[in-house]
């Protein structure tokens, strides 16, 4: 971790680091027994600190880093690799400059690295069409099940004839 020392009082908020305007109404009213209006304020707010504070870094570095959290010691970036974080390191000074610029009292950079996630593979593919058995099973289900609107799409799907592509 790399500390950086701020000899001035922080400035106050910067145009596009203030906090996000809030949710609308109804969402917060959905929330609001829950506990979890301000989780959703406080993760819009730092996707908007995000790129104030990434651009103060160079523009290949900027795209390798995320910002993750914020609170009264320290700013939490995460990386994809161990060479991105120590090259993120390496502008602490500048980054933290535009923390405190932005009107956060953090002092010190800690960089994580998490692996990016696997990519999903799209259903580019199409599925296997429905064997006769599997077809059978299905308009036999259709006709022990009461409710009419799942025995109708049970039914159609034992009809169909062409492969459906996945979706999910």
């Amino acid at each position: 971790m790399m500390t950086f020392i701020m000899s001035k009082p922080p400035k106050p908020f910067v145009r596009g680091a203030a906090p996000p305007t809030t949710l609308p109404p109804r969402a917060l009213e959905a929330l609001s027994g829950t506990g979890l209006a301000s989780v959703v304020e406080r993760a819009r707010w730092l996707g908007e600190l995000d790129p104030v504070l990434r651009q103060s870094l160079p523009a290949t570095l900027a795209d390798q880093c995320r910002l993750a959290n914020v609170d009264e010691k320290n700013v939490v970036f995460l990386v994809s690799a161990p060479v991105w974080k120590a090259k993120l390191r390496l502008h602490a000074d500048a980054l933290l400059g535009a923390a405190a610029a932005a009107g956060l009292k953090a002092r010190t950079l800690v960089v994580k690295v998490v692996p990016p996630e696997p990519a999903i593979p799209a259903g580019t593919g199409s599925s296997k069409p429905l064997s006769e058995e599997v077809r059978d099973s299905l308009r036999a289900t259709a006709q022990s099940v009461s409710d009419p609107g799942l025995k109708a799409q049970l039914l159609r799907l034992a009809a169909s004839t062409r492969p459906k592509a996945d979706g999910a």
